[in-house]
């Protein structure tokens, strides 16, 4: 990874290099919270474009749709400065991307960085998403799509703007302290991209309410990425790594790899670090480190996937996770949430937009079984969790070759592991307030571990290592 970081660094001082600042106030911004900003602000990037120039902000409160970035631009976004999120749908021209794993048109983020190279998003200041108005719209519609069998529609069509796209752009930088708040959807969306360092940044999308699908930062079929001092508050999977969903992402056939997350706390979300559900792509040479987990994320670790996704995981490093009162320590499924997972047009339904049969397009069983296989996850101390492990993936197709190494767990139960193959744990500490060990089913040659049930008439309490554990 040594020249993975080489390259983000000389691209990050890259971006940073400008020749003259322009203030968004000399072209027409108000800053004033109510008048709409977002020509004044384009016509300062625009015009910054040609001499790769940098673009500020005086005090104040900006309101804006959609702007966009340009190449060899520095966005800067100082202290008491806000960007804050239009309202209005329309403020967010509908274009070409990919959402949740295909290829669509849909709405711009408030800030994009779309096929540029050497520019970079910094400062101290704030971009506000003033996202519940999306939030409510979503939920409005998935109301009435549920009953009808179409939950797996809603995140489609429940058009809601991201807070920051990085779309098929390579040496960008984003951080240096912001603060992104209230994201309307996913909060920084990297897709396509290469070379990409996001570095010094504060989500905090859980106030006024709890934005669903508020993601913090997605990794989306995208290659030397760097995401370092991150601390993120939000509603669904806090770091996480995708890589296209079913047909569409077979097709597209684009892999996450060369991945960096290290020395980051999360404190809110569904998951400290997640790869997938969209896994069709597949992932190579991912390394997490040194992150942080607290009581309101509900898993440490998070590989999940589906029957139709496919794909693969390869050369996954994990170490070094401390995790504080997070409920389940590692968890693997792939069968995640089935009735968003697959999508099936319920009959009698004729008039539909064109991505629906994108979705429903049916992936043969050979092509739809993800495999994930040499993991490697190390030094993890865990406590107050309620379960160790929850892992579940495909008799016909195992998870294989994983290592874990140096664990310390603390738990209400030790779980289950199915469907794995060629699993090794050594110097693990479980600790199981039940006195349970984890319980195995379908797996073939695990190494250092219980393979049974506790008794019921086991101690309520119960430190043993996994090697103490196969000598009861």
């Amino acid at each position: 990874m040594s020249r993975l970081l080489t390259l983000l660094a000389i691209a990050a001082f890259a971006a940073s290099a400008s020749a003259a600042t322009l203030n968004v106030k000399d072209f027409g911004a108000k800053g004033d919270g109510l008048t709409l900003d977002t020509p004044a602000i384009q016509t300062a990037i625009d015009t910054a474009a040609r001499s790769g120039d940098t673009v500020m902000f005086a005090p104040g409160t900006y309101l804006t749709g959609s702007i966009f970035v340009k190449s060899h631009v520095t966005l800067r976004i100082d202290k008491n400065v806000t960007l804050l999120g239009s309202q209005h749908l329309s403020d967010y021209p509908i274009m070409p991307t990919r959402i949740a794993g295909i290829e669509m048109s849909w709405p711009a983020a408030l800030i994009n960085i779309y096929r540029q190279s050497n520019a970079s998003i910094e400062g101290e200041g704030t971009i506000d998403g003033d996202g519940k108005i999306f939030w409510d719209s979503y939920w409005n519609l998935r109301k009435g799509y549920e009953p009808r069998g179409l939950r797996w529609a809603a995140d489609y069509d429940a058009q809601r703007p991201r807070l920051i796209q990085i779309f098929d752009s390579t040496h960008i930088h984003l951080g240096g302290g912001l603060k992104l708040r209230r994201s309307g959807f996913w909060t920084v969306h990297i897709v396509y991209s290469s070379n990409v360092t996001v570095d010094g940044i504060t989500i905090r999308n859980n106030e006024g309410g709890r934005g669903p699908s508020t993601d913090g930062i997605d990794i989306d079929s995208s290659i030397h990425i760097l995401v370092q001092h991150a601390d993120i508050a939000v509603n669904d999977d806090a770091l996480c790594l995708k890589a296209g969903r079913d047909s569409d992402g077979l097709r597209v056939n684009r892999p996450t790899e060369d991945v960096v997350l290290r020395d980051s706390i999360v404190r809110d979300g569904a998951a400290v670090i997640t790869i997938g559900s969209e896994t069709s792509g597949g992932f190579r040479n991912i390394e997490a480190y040194n992150l942080t987990g607290l009581g309101h994320v509900g898993v440490g670790i998070l590989f999940k996937s589906a029957h139709t996704r496919g794909g693969w995981a390869e050369n996954i490093r994990i170490h070094d996770i401390t995790l504080i009162d997070v409920p389940v320590v590692f968890r693997i499924t792939m069968n995640w949430n089935p009735s968003y997972s697959y999508a099936r047009i319920p009959a009698g339904i004729t008039n539909y937009p064109a991505y629906w049969k994108v979705l429903a397009t049916p992936v043969p069983d050979d092509q739809g079984r993800a495999h994930f296989h040499d993991v490697h996850i190390s030094n993890i101390k865990a406590t107050g969790a309620k379960t160790a492990f929850e892992i579940d993936a495909f008799p016909e197709l195992r998870l294989d070759q994983f290592t874990f190494k140096h664990l310390q767990i603390e738990a209400t139960t030790a779980g289950h592991i199915a469907d794995a193959k060629d699993w090794t744990f050594s110097d693990v500490t479980l600790h199981t307030t039940d006195g349970s060990v984890v319980a195995l089913s379908d797996d073939r040659n695990i190494i250092g571990i219980a393979s049974r049930e506790a008794p019921p008439n086991k101690p309520t309490s119960a430190t043993k290592s996994f090697a103490e554990q196969d000598k009861n």
